[in-house]
């Protein structure tokens, strides 16, 4: 089931930036937390910044000066706005969605969008 899909990954220099997207699917309601995981080979997949339908935003304390999430309530899409990337930025960048107001345990996942970052 693909519920969430996400565009935007690719590979770029150190000190570059990148704008990810995710669209949720039209027959899924009641959507409430979105954000963005990211897994990087050998290492547990993390949460980068999540957003509620009020706008409350959180961020890992490893992104939360460079990257930026917004929300477009009429479309369901998420994006993630990254700055300043860094090598170690490089992982798998996974959108997630939810129906509780903050994500903890997601119920709806893209399959995912690699981010390279290359110095």
């Amino acid at each position: 089931q693909v519920q969430l899909v996400e565009s935007g990954g690719g590979l770029v220099q150190a000190g570059g930036s990148l704008r990810l997207s995710c669209a949720a699917s039209r027959f899924i309601f009641n959507i409430n937390a979105m954000g963005w995981y990211r897994q990087a080979p050998g290492q547990q997949r993390e949460l980068v910044a999540g957003i509620t339908t009020s706008g409350h935003t959180n961020y890992a304390d490893s992104v939360k000066d460079r990257f930026t999430i917004s929300r477009d309530k009429n479309k369901n899409t998420v994006y993630l706005q990254m700055n300043s990337l860094k090598p170690e930025d490089t992982a798998v960048y996974y959108c997630a969605a939810d129906r509780a107001g903050v994500l903890v345990a997601p119920r709806y996942w893209g399959q995912g969008t690699q981010v390279t970052v290359s110095s």
